[in-house]
């Protein structure tokens, strides 16, 4: 196993159990963890820091159980050793049937591997009894249950009482007691679990106080994002909530701009914002002001890339910052298509269809249509009317679908039915 002499020499005389052990059994100890991948410097590590994991019936047990078909190699090594390191032999009693009980309470066979490799199985089971995992297995049942443990199984290696139950009580309170929504945010960040009560008790007063939001206000952010929990209050809420009060937002404004753009509050200021921010004033934005607020969360939709191939995409077409600017006001999310796909609405609308790149000027939301779906269909529906036949794109494309396919059902290829006999 690599132990030199005087290392042997030194485990024999400070073990005296393992010195006395029958030597037949010790091999098979041995070859029964090599079998579970155990083994090299892995094994000759485990064995000097625990080396009656050579002669415990407790680990013997343990072995032989997960030498079984159904779970052999199910366990990783390195996650073994881990266990088999940290954990008294004799907490391992009862290993066996605190898994089974896991697939009884409803985690699939199919991912039990992924359970068991991303816990803490000292804290998930080792030091937990039956009773106690069958009680929080029924109380995460009423927030996702199953799917909230495959999602994160480290939720497991809490203890209920002490913290997750206060956490998913604080949560549970700031939605007004509303379970549903309580478990959607579980759901979508499990991670959120890890955060202390304080932790989240900080990050709601910060936006009561500062932000003057009210509880129902902050929930309905944290169910869109509740990434909000993970932002620094020094480095990121509080400058950036600072930011919007110069630009003369109110307690109204932040709200609405947080509901639609919650990523203002995470995204980096050096390698993110700060170059959207010199993007918006090059174009024309007034800094401190509502519009360039209001400009900054649209655009953290979209990469730093993407919004510069924007806007030389729309000087390329001989468009001016001015031009832009009021696009930019008119439809904000225009700074967040996708600059590809506006190339290729550009370039039908000025070459297919016959209009000036500056009709878009005066209906800017023509770039966020669906290329084939909308644009493309509608044109060829209408019988292809063109810009030099009067129509604005406007009339053309905002029109609801139903309206559309009415007056212009005429106009639209024959449906060709076929009869199979």
């Amino acid at each position: 196993m690599g132990i030199t002499k005087k290392g042997t020499e030194a485990l024999l005389d400070n073990h005296q159990a393992l010195l006395q052990a029958p030597f037949e059994s010790i091999r098979e100890q041995i070859h029964g963890l090599q079998n579970l991948g155990i083994n090299g410097s892995v094994l000759s590590r485990l064995v000097k820091k625990r080396p009656d994991v050579l002669i415990s019936e407790d680990i013997h047990s343990l072995i032989c159980f997960l030498s079984h078909d159904d779970l052999k190699g199910m366990i990783e090594a390195p996650q073994l050793a881990r266990l088999l390191i940290l954990t008294d032999p004799k907490f391992l009693s009862g290993f066996e049937a605190k898994v089974r009980l896991l697939v009884d309470l409803g985690i699939p066979m199919e991912r039990l591997a992924h359970v068991l490799n991303n816990v803490n199985l000292t804290k998930a089971l080792c030091l937990k009894s039956s009773e106690d995992i069958e009680r929080m297995m029924a109380y995460l049942n009423r927030f996702g249950g199953v799917e909230l443990i495959l999602r994160r199984p480290t939720i497991l290696n809490f203890d209920l009482d002490s913290q997750l139950v206060p956490r998913i009580e604080f949560l549970l309170n700031m939605s007004g007691g509303d379970g549903a929504a309580t478990t959607s945010v579980l759901l979508k960040l499990p991670f959120i679990l890890a955060y202390t009560v304080e932790h989240y008790t900080n990050h709601v007063e910060f936006f009561r106080s500062v932000a003057g939001l009210t509880d129902e206000e902050i929930f309905k952010i944290i169910l869109i994002y509740p990434s909000l929990f993970s932002a620094s209050r020094e480095r990121k809420l509080q400058p950036r909530i600072e930011f919007l009060k110069e630009c003369g937002f109110s307690s109204n404004d932040i709200y609405k701009l947080l509901i639609k753009a919650p990523l203002f509050l995470s995204l980096s200021f050096e390698d993110n914002l700060a170059y959207k921010l010199v993007l918006l004033v090059k174009i024309g934005y007034e800094y401190r002001t509502k519009e360039l607020g209001f400009a900054m969360g649209w655009v953290c939709r979209t990469s730093c890339k993407n919004m510069q191939e924007v806007i030389s995409l729309f000087l390329n077409y001989g468009l001016t910052y001015e031009e832009i600017l009021a696009m930019g006001k008119k439809h904000p999310q225009v700074l967040q298509y996708n600059h590809k796909s506006m190339r290729q609405k550009l370039d039908y609308l000025t070459e297919e269809m016959g209009y000036e790149v500056k009709e878009t000027l005066a209906f800017p939301a023509f770039l966020g249509y669906g290329f084939d779906a909308r644009i493309k269909h509608r044109f060829e529906a209408s019988g292809k009317l063109s810009g030099e036949q009067g129509m604005s794109i406007n009339k053309l494309f905002s029109m609801s679908s139903a309206r559309f396919s009415k007056k212009h059902e005429n106009k639209l290829p024959p449906v060709t039915t076929v009869t199979v006999k």
